[in-house]
């Protein structure tokens, strides 16, 4: 997730007219780059050998799979399993890692690798690839965030492969522990189980605590973000020494988890859980707790799911990751100031404090913002899936809050949408995965600021 806060601005200059000046900012390099390779990938998936029939997958097909790869969301027209072959797959797994990591982190990587030096304009460049809070250290951030990212999914991609192998085979085993890993690393929730069924995402481990544990664990750690990475590295234990940013995450992140896992257990026994037993309840809504949110797996049948966790389900997905994550979403911290700001009021404060620490006072306001921009595009997209589709609104409602809060969750929509309805869901995509504060910066004009300010005028609330 991009963050849109920062407003500087990379000044390029034209060869041809070198008196007049054309300003980008970083914002919309980044989405440049989003694009660039997303149409790279489109004209790779396009080709014959990617796809296990021989034949040319169509643009809109292969854009939708593409984006979805990219902003690492999961939603797809095409089980990737039984449409894509090899070098498909493997396409799609580089961009999910590309996605994941975003394409400055690796970028870096190389120049340092290289012995290059990254400059300013590079560094503030990252900050807001990263949504980091400072310039200073952001190198030794992204080594430190690539080396752990390594170290994680090679872990992960070995013991599922443990797993997969005795079922799989060598090859097809080892291939499935490793883009397993990636993929829910990355929160992106893409799979190769399409064998025993078409878009099964993991229902075939539903009971399987070691797979879902190492799934989860994967989805969370990636989910947290990079920032937070370091504090725990840093600090152990020693939850006081954490910075501000960790704590909120953490915390938020715990309570949602643990909220949303409650919740599926009381309010799907009777509908996507019926006919499990008590220890199969409490796995399946403890791994879709922590997927509504940011992954896309699913180890249940979602179009059993009950209208009231529909609705909750889509708040979840709504919030997402956590800031510098590979998840998309509003964020938890997002969630967290609008919660403590809510708080303030009800307690006549002037600032919004947590922890014993008073937070920026424009961070309330861009909170509502992010909120707002989100929900409108949402209900806007809703409406219109719901009516060109002919469905109805639980299923239009689930599919375009996956889309936008880049999850990939579906109840069977997806893959039978018409062509505007692809570039909808592809759109809401690249929405969620950029921000939606960072997407409308990057469409408008910036202005400069002036000290005038208009007077004020009371309105009731």
């Amino acid at each position: 997730m991009v963050n849109g806060e920062n407003e500087k601005e990379a000044v390029f200059f034209d060869r041809k007219r070198s008196k007049k000046k054309f300003k980008v900012t970083y914002i919309q390099v980044i989405v440049l780059i989003f694009l660039l390779i997303i149409a790279v990938g489109t004209a790779l998936l396009m080709l014959p050998f990617a796809t296990k029939s021989g034949e040319s997958t169509s643009v809109t097909g292969a854009l939708f799979t593409a984006t979805s790869a990219t902003c690492v969301t999961g939603l797809v027209v095409y089980d990737t399993f039984t449409h894509w072959t090899m070098f498909g797959q493997i396409v799609i797994l580089l961009m999910i890692q590309i996605g994941g990591l975003g394409f400055m982190s690796v970028a870096t990587m190389f120049s340092v690798l290289l012995r290059r030096k990254v400059g300013l304009r590079e560094r503030e460049l990252l900050q807001e690839a990263l949504s980091t809070l400072h310039v200073g250290g952001i190198v030794r951030l992204i080594r430190f965030a690539i080396c752990g990212t390594a170290v994680i999914e090679g872990l992960g991609a070995v013991l599922l492969s443990i797993r997969f192998i005795p079922e799989m085979g060598v090859l097809k085993g080892l291939w499935n522990g490793v883009f397993h890993s990636v993929s829910a690393f990355c929160n992106a929730g893409f799979d190769l189980m399409g064998g025993s069924g078409k878009f099964s995402s993991l229902t075939a481990y539903a009971n399987d605590v070691y797979v879902n544990v190492i799934i989860m664990s994967l989805i969370v750690i990636g989910g947290i973000g990079f920032l937070v990475w370091e504090d725990v590295c840093r600090f152990g234990v020693k939850f006081r020494n954490y910075k501000l940013h960790s704590k909120i995450v953490l915390i938020t992140t715990v309570v949602l988890v643990l909220g949303g896992a409650v919740a599926f257990y009381l309010l799907e026994g009777n509908a996507s859980l019926a006919g499990y037993g008590t220890g199969e309840k409490i796995l399946s809504s403890m791994f879709q707790s922590i997927t509504f949110r940011t992954a896309g797996f699913a180890t249940v049948d979602l179009s059993k799911m009950s209208p009231s966790m529909v609705m909750l389900s889509c708040f979840l997905m709504l919030i997402g990751g956590s800031p510098g994550s590979t998840a998309g979403g509003v964020k938890t911290t997002t969630l967290a100031v609008l919660i403590l700001g809510a708080w303030s009021v009800v307690r006549q404060k002037k600032s919004v404090h947590a922890f014993n620490r008073r937070l920026e006072g424009d961070l309330m306001k861009k909170a509502c913002a992010i909120v707002v921009i989100y929900m409108t595009v949402a209900i806007a997209s809703v409406v219109f899936l719901s009516a060109y589709e002919k469905t109805t609104l639980d299923i239009a409602m689930v599919e375009v809050f996956s889309a936008v809060g880049t999850v990939g969750l579906s109840m069977g929509l997806t893959p039978s949408v018409g062509i505007p309805s692809r570039l909808l869901l592809s759109g809401l995509m690249f929405f969620g995965r950029i921000g939606g504060l960072s997407m409308v910066l990057a469409l408008t004009r910036q202005t400069t600021k002036v000290s005038v300010e208009m007077p004020i005028e009371k309105i009731s609330v």
